[in-house]
């Protein structure tokens, strides 16, 4: 059985698509899924790069992409009021729901997204805010030293990885970014042979041009 370590971010709708399209995607393959939580804007801050929504003509395209994903696959989907907005508490969240170390489980992670696309809402309204942490039940403090620590260390993983963006699909040491990519990486998890041939590293062999100043 093959391990797929699932990078995700409950601010970006492309995650959760993916994480609803997961099961279908993948259906009949043999696979299990570690979760892992990753601030969205430190990898944005790393690689120097902008949000979707900090452009106003890509964020109107996002989320009409997003709009029609969710309707060509019967994805319940809103978008929250507002985005974007800090995920900072839902990120510590999914790492307090279980003991040091313990990577939180698709229970805890569809809470966490669901919290986000459906319904509209602010994420980090109060009350909402209360009764997700009930529903998760915690098992340490998400404003604790050792849960802030444990994202950061995520986050610095991440970047080590060269991940630069959620979704993304860590599958043998090979990463496939964005909800678009699950046909790749279930082909890749049914063998195809391709993945072991030199399409792979030849595709993403750096190649001259111009640089912008």
């Amino acid at each position: 059985m093959k391990r797929i370590v699932f990078w995700f971010d409950p601010i970006s709708p492309f995650a959760y698509l993916a994480f609803e399209r997961l099961p279908q995607a993948l259906e009949g393959c043999s696979y299990e899924v570690q979760y892992r939580p990753v601030l969205f804007a430190g990898l944005l801050g790393h690689w120097g790069q902008k949000g979707p929504a900090e452009i106003e003509p890509k964020r109107a395209w996002t989320f009409r992409h997003v709009a029609w994903l969710a309707h060509s696959h019967q994805i319940p989907i809103q978008t929250p009021e507002p985005h974007p907005f800090n995920p900072l508490a839902l990120l510590r969240l999914a790492l307090a729901g279980g003991p040091a170390g313990d990577m939180p489980n698709r229970r805890v992670v569809e809470m966490l997204m669901r919290h986000v696309w459906r319904g509209g809402g602010d994420p980090n309204d109060a009350s909402r805010l209360q009764a997700l942490t009930q529903a998760v039940a915690p098992q340490r403090d998400p404003k604790g030293d050792d849960v802030k620590r444990e994202l950061r260390v995520l986050t610095d993983e991440a970047i080590g990885r060269s991940i630069f963006g959620v979704p993304t699909f860590d599958l043998d040491g090979r990463l496939f970014w964005g909800v678009d990519a699950l046909p790749m990486l279930r082909a890749a998890l049914q063998g195809d042979p391709w993945f072991d041939g030199p399409e792979w590293d030849a595709a993403a062999r750096a190649r001259r041009g111009v640089t912008r100043g």
